[in-house]
């Protein structure tokens, strides 16, 4: 029997992941302009660190039009709930 198990690291809730401890790093999707590919790029969030607040990785990706920056969509973020639960599109 297959056992499905939520991603630890996912909050439901804007409340609860407020409460969780501090990201040391951020993953951003960067559009890039002048024929360049998009990129993700690497944000150091460790406040001690010499390097704080800095791009510290770029990983560009190999060719222009890899649209990086619909990462993430998908068809139930394109849904609203409505006040009784439904999920409608918008």
């Amino acid at each position: 029997m297959l056992l499905l198990k939520p991603d630890p690291t996912f909050y439901p809730s804007a409340k609860l992941a407020m409460q969780a401890p501090a990201e040391g790093l951020a993953y951003v999707a960067t559009v890039q302009r002048h024929g360049k590919p998009d990129a993700l790029r690497v944000v150091d969030l460790e406040a001690n660190s010499p390097t704080y607040g800095q791009f510290v990785h770029t990983l560009e990706l190999p060719y222009v039009g890899d649209e990086l920056h619909h990462f993430g969509w998908n068809a139930c973020r394109a849904l609203h709930h409505r006040g009784d639960g439904a999920r409608v599109r918008p």
